[in-house]
């Protein structure tokens, strides 16, 4: 699937900015930063891999800063990273 460079969300309190961009190398490359991330950090990267290979996404850079989201918000905007860095609208029919 072609990419394109695109993100989501914020640096807010409560919520994750993900950054998505192609990648040459096959399989997805996950960066995260996230005060949390000793406690929380395989859980977030799960639901990141998870949200991205359902969307049909398998090979893909992520830069995530985790801000304390919870798995629906991390959910969120890496499916709307998915959207603009694909072109495919999940919602439509």
């Amino acid at each position: 699937m072609q990419l394109k460079e695109s993100f989501a969300g914020t640096l807010e309190s409560g919520d994750i900015h993900i950054r998505l961009l192609p990648s040459d190398k096959p399989g997805l490359t996950i960066n995260l930063e996230s005060s949390v991330a000793y406690q929380f950090g395989d859980q977030i990267r799960r639901v990141i891999t998870e949200s991205l290979t359902d969307f049909g996404i398998d090979s893909a850079e992520v830069n995530a800063t985790d801000k304390g989201a919870l798995d629906c918000t991390i959910r969120a905007r890496v499916t709307a990273a998915a959207v603009r860095a694909t072109g495919k609208d999940v919602w439509a029919d």
